[in-house]
């Protein structure tokens, strides 16, 4: 992607600190493990009790869809025309859920001749548009919403009906002749386990409400990654509880399960290069990147602390560390990371901090604002 080591190309480099070493990069660069995107592929493939689906809002690259493909992900999760035609482009046997619930008719129509057959909706309004214009025998799930926490940031706001009414959009949806199920997301960056349960929970309430048997249940996104140094989250865990709680709740009436992890698949399959432009009179940071550029989601999520400070010889640094301000490139005071970082006190201009599990809206929300923002994406084997 523009960048060489002066001997000719290279493709596959061992782990982000070769690229250090060899190309001293002056822009960001996102250095991406395939081998770790198949691995957590197989994570969720061998412990989620149903069908994966990838959030593609949360890294579009073609390398990762091409490569999700490959491991075994056989659904997707669309939000948008261009989404809906990415996944017919790369995986054209692979199921699309159409399931931002907002749509313009212009964007339900282009769906449904893509041959779109799974919908979601969450208002009445968004049910009517629906009715009459997607296939019949199409699958519309009522999205629906609970006050509960455990997530960094809730979708409550903008998306989901309340129970009643997802009971009462469930119950219209079997009445038209489509199939019924629901679907729900927790919140972003979700760690508490109990969220999900809350959710099933009602899910089951809703459908007695209804007086429907849901067809499929979608237990969304909102799976974690790992972003705090020390702590993984137990995937593990919410799976069992995912499938231990529907088949109590259910019983014999118990829905397909459906997931749509983004973040949960392809964080942690990058990382972020990116070069200390200034330490300024010994103490704040600026980086040749920042919430313009990859670094996007950290003041609406929090910081990423999995870091790692690296001299352009690749010797990585590790003398105690110290609490420091870190500014992005461009000349805007909101270019900054929430809060302080810790980093080797011995940090200096020239040196690399590496972001490790910044895979997902980092590459798809970069801009080019003041003129910052090129970033080259290379391929590693590993990340240490």
């Amino acid at each position: 992607m523009g960048l060489t080591e002066g001997r000719g190309p290279k493709t596959v480099w061992a782990n982000p600190t070769e690229i250090i070493r060899r190309l001293t990069p002056e822009n960001p660069v996102m250095a991406f493990a395939p081998a770790v995107l198949r691995a957590n592929a197989q994570r969720f493939l061998q412990g989620f009790p149903g069908l994966v689906t990838y959030a593609v809002k949360s890294n579009p690259d073609e390398a990762v869809i091409r490569t999700l493909t490959a491991a075994g992900i056989s659904g997707f999760d669309v939000a948008s025309p261009y989404e809906i035609d990415l996944i017919g482009r790369l995986a054209p046997n692979a199921a699309r859920h159409y399931h931002n619930p907002v749509r313009s008719r212009a964007e339900i129509a282009h769906a449904a001749e893509a041959g779109i057959t799974s919908w979601s909706v969450d208002s009445q309004s968004e049910l009517e548009k629906l009715l009459g214009r997607v296939p019949a025998g199409s699958e519309i799930s009522p999205r629906f919403k609970l006050p509960v926490l455990g997530a960094a940031y809730d979708f409550g706001s903008k998306f989901g009906a309340t129970p009643e009414l997802a009971a009462e959009l469930l119950r219209a949806v079997a009445d038209r002749g489509y199939i019924p199920s629901l679907t729900f997301h927790p919140g972003t960056q979700c760690v508490d386990p109990a969220a999900w349960e809350s959710y099933i929970l009602a899910a089951a309430e809703i459908c007695d409400m209804a007086g429907v048997t849901a067809r499929r249940l979608n237990v969304g996104g909102g799976f974690p990654s790992h972003r705090v140094t020390g702590v993984e989250p137990d995937l593990a865990a919410i799976f069992e509880l995912i499938g231990r709680v529907t088949a109590r709740v259910f019983g014999e009436k118990a829905p397909e399960l459906v997931c749509e992890p983004g973040r949960g698949l392809c964080a942690d399959a990058f990382s972020l290069i990116t070069r200390v432009k200034a330490v300024r009179d010994g103490g704040n940071i600026f980086l040749n990147d920042g919430v313009y550029g990859g670094l996007f989601e950290l003041p609406m999520i929090g910081n990423l602390d999995r870091l790692q400070v690296v001299t352009p010889q690749g010797v990585t640094r590790d003398s105690a560390p110290v609490s420091r301000t870190i500014f992005g490139p461009t000349c805007d005071s909101v270019d900054r990371l929430p809060g302080e970082l810790s980093l080797s006190g011995d940090i200096e201009e020239g040196d690399y901090v590496i972001f490790h599990g910044s895979g997902a809206y980092s590459t798809v929300t970069n801009t080019r604002f003041n003129g910052f923002g090129q970033m080259a994406h290379l391929t590693v084997n590993a990340l240490d």
